[in-house]
């Protein structure tokens, strides 16, 4: 290992700064290009849900209609993120991800031809097909550019993506769609795909290829042990107790973010009866709010492991914190105040962040680079799965009682639930032992 890199991860936090700024700071870089591909994903992701009124009350539909919509996005996401998965593990991250991000720019783009139910349930599902490969490859990026004791934290900030683009997408797209009309909204949203696709192209490789890459960067990046570079299959990830604990605590947790992105919304508009363009600055603080709980979840986990903390004991302490801190959502459909709901809403979305962040570094904390995308992929497909359930349950909910009371409580429990399952089955998070 280089020096510099040894110093960095045994000295003082003063000199382990010093001994970093000598390693340098381009992985970090990389990690703004992850950035900008995860807000762009939820940019043309989140449009449907910035527009559903309109398109409810332009196109006819119902809640148990725009629920199938939902459902159809989930649909092609759990099945595309399980190949993609495996996709980027064969193909590496850099093709894989640009011919991904032009696919659902198209299908993003393509919404603007729409003119029934089921010509959106057909751009729905190839957008999310198209959508579900930017975590298997963003993780597996991660992997490759980051020591462990980083992960969690380059994790949450590239995670902040989404937050990032719930914020920009009510505030560009009302705008779109009042002056322009809705169509416009989802072709200059799903255009700028393209602009991601060039600086990709042009700037990503594998540390050990890049020419901007120094040495000591190179080395501090390859400073934890490097396990053989092998072909794992998916029949040697399925037996594993710690591929279980990733899909089972996706499968809970996922769900109530897809609900909050394509629900919050409508309820703001629906409960607290506010306009399409009013609906922004409530949208912007809850996703600001999330912004900070990706990052600082993804910080803790990292400050805990640089203090002595075990990687096991470190990523729980914070998923605890979080899954706590989401609880009082339970309230957000009772309260009369607008501004109440919102602030209890954005406090369980940030702690969804964080724990997300410190969730999504498990494959990486337990499995082999080469694994770490079909890992992801089978927990994508858990999650999407548990969307498209989420879809349901809410759209007949509403059109049955007009009321968001019971996703609200199935969004207090999860997070609780999630880290329960995750203690059963990895208690200690300890490595997969792969033949």
């Amino acid at each position: 290992m280089d020096s510099a890199a040894t110093s960095a991860s045994s000295a003082s936090p003063a000199v382990a700064a010093k001994a970093l700024s000598r390693v340098g700071y381009f992985r970090w870089f990389i990690c703004a290009l992850l950035l900008f591909g995860v807000t762009k994903n939820y940019m043309d992701r989140q449009v449907l849900g910035v527009l559903k009124t309109t398109l409810q009350h332009d196109l006819g539909w119902n809640e148990i209609d725009y629920g199938n919509l939902v459902f159809a996005f989930q649909a092609a996401y759990a099945v595309g993120i399980l190949l993609m998965g495996r996709l980027i593990d064969r193909i590496g991250t850099r093709l894989g991800y640009a011919l991904a991000m032009i696919f659902w720019s198209l299908a993003s783009m393509g919404h603007a031809l729409g003119s029934s139910l089921s010509s959106f349930i057909f751009a729905r599902s190839a957008l999310g097909l198209g959508e579900s490969v930017v975590f298997p490859a963003s993780l597996k990026c991660v992997a490759e550019w980051f020591p462990k004791k980083e992960r969690a934290l380059a994790a949450g900030i590239f995670n902040a993506g989404s937050n990032l683009g719930a914020i920009i997408t009510p505030l560009v797209v009302t705008w779109i769609a009042i002056h322009w009309g809705w169509r416009w909204a989802f072709i200059i949203t799903g255009a700028l795909g393209f602009v991601w696709v060039i600086l990709w192209l042009l700037l990503y490789r594998k540390p050990e290829e890049h020419p901007r890459l120094s040495k000591a960067e190179l080395d501090y990046i390859r400073s934890d042990p490097q396990p053989p570079m092998v072909k794992i299959g998916w029949a040697r990830l399925i037996p594993h107790r710690q591929t279980w604990a990733f899909v089972a605590a996706k499968f809970m947790t996922d769900p109530i973010w897809w609900f909050y992105l394509f629900w919050v919304p409508d309820f703001l508009q629906r409960k607290h009866s506010l306009a399409l363009m009013q609906i922004r600055a409530p949208i912007v603080v809850i996703y600001l709010t999330a912004d900070f709980g990706s990052v600082a979840g993804g910080w803790l986990s990292s400050w805990l492991i640089a203090r002595g903390r075990s990687v096991n004991a470190a990523r729980k302490t914070a998923m605890l914190l979080c899954a706590l801190c989401v609880v009082p959502v339970v309230f957000a459909a009772r309260i009369q105040s607008m501004w109440g709901a919102v602030l209890l809403i954005a406090i369980a979305a940030a702690a969804h962040q964080g724990f997300s962040a410190n969730l999504l570094t498990l494959p990486s904390d337990t499995f082999p680079t080469q694994a770490v995308g079909s890992v992801v992929g089978m927990g994508g497909m858990a999650g999407a799965i548990g969307g498209m359930l989420i879809a349901e349950i809410v759209g007949y909910t509403l059109q049955w009682t007009g009321s968001y009371m019971v996703p609200f409580l199935m969004a207090s429990l999860a997070y609780l639930l999630a880290l329960g399952a995750l203690q059963l089955l990895a208690p200690r998070l300890e490595p997969a032992k792969i033949q």
